[in-house]
């Protein structure tokens, strides 16, 4: 995507050679030793090309081209000034020296670039060797000492412990550790353990403590639905789930630092933030002055179900939405608690992808959440996910009884936990998302976002074009064409008569060139990316500031698909985790994601000047309805109706 060199490098050259060539000479004509003389050439040199670049690539030459063609200008004539003194007062031509700087500015790029190459390809070579087609899905090669690494558990601490990695709590003081730069408290409890009695409770703030704990591992995943493409399955699951992660810089500075919170994906019943993908590490080290947290949350028949016809159910009234307050309450304990890491409390922004991206739009229409964040980037999530009735939540309950055996609530509450998840993975079909109780959640999302429910915040909204084969990747071939399969059947349930019609028609085309699973699958996909773009619709009409990203990229393996995992690893800079999932990371891409995810952390406008990021053009990135589409490693801001559906009974629906 970056250019090789650009005039701005090219101008640079022109004042470094100065430095150089003066360096040199003058050195010289006062009789220094050779040696000094090479270093006097080469400190003028570096000093003049660091002065000379803060210039060319500052935000006030790069705004404006005619900013850009003044300074340009004014290097040229400066440099034959120059030139043109030396030549006659001290018999040195610049010329020679200019020549070396463009050389090195043309030829080392290009070695570069060259370099690169051999190293992808060598990347993708391994993951072709390994991955093959694809068909089998997402494929890790675990070692037995990363897994044993993964899993092990922090301790309390009895006596010394090192100050300079350690921050006090109000609920405890917490030692982490330094890793790739950057101080990571891991495992760090955000509520009461959610366990014995407070099985299927909402959660309990911890009370005030001076104890002195480990936090340099990750805490239990939640306890989940096992799928055959989950990285997670080697991490230990614990019904005690309830933990977050924090990245921060090593620099310790007096000003408080803006706080990035990452909800992990999913579809509710899987996932955590164990997975390498979602790592924070890369990310706060090229940007140390962001806070990174990141959390669990209760998953499945833990998280999301519906025990009020239960005998004994009465007891447990949250149980519906319980992996939602379990997010409020991890919020809330950064909000208490992150200024002791150097966050600001009230410079949060939200990032989530999946079940995490839908979390975020249904906590920004909740009063219960309000306040808690001001920014919010989501990915491949959208109210629709909340759509189930409490009719389904509770069918599910009825369901898990008969799967264990009981009766009552208390009988349930006697299970082991092994018996509950055994029933859980049996029951995954049935598992349910949140759902609009019209108390925790508004009973319509859309309608009121539109009625401006999540007013105050600032949204961009991702849209993956490829996804359908990202969840093939992680289920299973089987558990895709029963996904797939029900999904349709419950998208007839919201279709009127003349919407119903268009996909009807649509399908029996599909199905004339492919088979049915396939054209199913490219309607769920349609139907989905249609459900994000009325998200963001109602937020626009709401009064909430929205900017919507349209991921086109295409798979290095047509089988693994390219959405959510290829953008969070662009996002948060993991690419060695995205060779783990079968692809390779464009780094310049994955740069220029970074610094407008960085400008939106930060309250920018979502612009690039030329060459703010060296070699890459400006950028406007436009408010909705028009998006910023990711296609080939390029970035353009466009309308995308037209891309998201083929059926134009979806998009009214979409749209009206």
């Amino acid at each position: 995507m970056k250019k090789l060199f650009t005039i701005d490098d090219i101008m640079v050259s022109f004042i470094s050679a100065l430095g150089y060539g003066f360096g040199a000479a003058i050195s010289k004509l006062l009789g220094w030793p050779e040696l000094l003389c090479e270093g006097a050439s080469f400190l003028l040199g570096m000093g003049l090309n660091a002065v000379i670049t803060r210039i060319a690539f500052s935000k006030a030459v790069q705004k404006k081209t005619m900013n850009r063609v003044i300074t340009y200008v004014l290097v040229f004539l400066i440099f034959l000034a120059a030139h043109a003194y030396s030549v006659v007062w001290m018999g040195t031509s610049m010329l020679n020296y200019l020549k070396d700087q463009i050389v090195g500015v043309v030829g080392m790029p290009i070695l570069g670039f060259f370099v690169n190459l051999l190293i992808r390809w060598y990347q993708i070579r391994k993951i072709r060797k390994r991955y093959g087609d694809g068909s089998e899905g997402f494929v890790f090669d675990l070692k037995e000492k990363d897994i044993e690494a993964a899993n092990k558990q922090n301790q309390q601490i009895f006596g010394k412990y090192d100050d300079h990695c350690a921050v006090r709590t109000r609920t405890g003081v917490y030692v982490g550790a330094n890793y790739e730069n950057t101080m990571n408290y891991l495992g760090i409890p955000y509520a009461k353990p959610p366990v014995g009695g407070r099985r299927w409770k909402a959660p309990e703030p911890l009370p005030e403590s001076s104890a002195v704990f480990e936090a340099k591992y990750f805490g239990a995943s939640a306890i989940q639905v096992e799928h055959k493409g989950s990285i997670i399955q080697k991490h230990r699951q614990s019904e005690d789930c309830l933990t977050l992660n924090i990245g921060v810089g090593l620099d310790r500075t007096e000003s408080k630092k803006p706080v990035l919170v990452l909800f992990h994906p999913g579809d509710f019943t899987c996932g955590g933030s164990v997975d390498p993908l979602l790592y924070g590490y890369h990310f706060v080290s090229e940007h140390p002055d962001v806070v990174f947290v990141s959390f669990n949350y209760r998953l499945g028949i833990f998280g999301f179900i519906d025990f009020s016809e239960i005998p004994g159910g009465d007891a447990r009234p949250d149980t519906l939405n319980l992996g939602l307050l379990d997010q409020i309450a991890a919020l809330k304990w950064i909000k208490e608690n992150i200024a002791a890491f150097g966050g600001d409390p009230d410079r949060i922004t939200v990032l989530g992808f999946e079940s995490g991206a839908s979390s975020i739009l249904l906590l920004g229409a909740s009063g219960r959440a309000r306040g808690l964040f001001r920014k919010a980037f989501v990915f491949n999530g959208s109210p629709a996910a909340a759509y189930d009735t409490p009719d389904a939540a509770r069918a599910l309950a009825k369901d898990l009884l008969k799967e264990t055996g009981t009766a009552t609530m208390d009988e349930l509450l006697a299970l082991k936990t092994e018996t509950l998840k055994d029933a859980a993975q049996r029951l995954w079909q049935n598992m349910c998302a949140p759902t609009c109780d019209g108390a925790l959640i508004p009973a319509d999302v859309y309608q009121a976002c539109k009625m401006g429910a999540a007013s105050g915040i600032d949204f961009v909204i991702g849209i993956p074009s490829n996804e359908m084969q990202v969840f093939r990747s992680l289920v299973g071939n089987q558990k895709y064409m029963e996904g797939i399969f029900a999904a349709v059947t419950e998208m007839r349930n919201y279709m009127n008569d003349a919407t119903a019609g268009a996909v009807q028609a649509y399908m029996e085309a599909q199905t004339a060139s492919s088979n049915e699973l396939e054209a199913k699958s490219k309607l769920v996909e349609q139907w989905l990316a249609l459900c994000i773009y009325r998200g963001a619709a109602r937020l626009k009409e709401g009064g909430n500031q929205v900017h919507l990203l349209y991921w086109a990229e295409k798979p290095l393996i047509e089988n693994l698909g390219s959405g959510t995992v290829d953008a969070a690893a662009a996002l948060l800079g993991n690419g060695d985790a995205l060779q783990m999932y079968g692809s390779v990371m464009n780094a310049d891409l994955s740069e220029t994601l970074q610094r407008l995810l960085l400008k939106m952390i930060n309250g920018e406008p979502l612009q690039l000047y030329t060459n703010e990021i060296r070699g890459v053009d400006a950028l406007d990135w436009k408010a909705f309805p028009r998006a910023l589409i990711v296609s080939d490693g390029k970035l353009q801001c466009d309308i995308i109706e037209d891309r998201i559906t083929e059926v134009k009974g979806l998009l009214d629906f979409a749209v009206q």
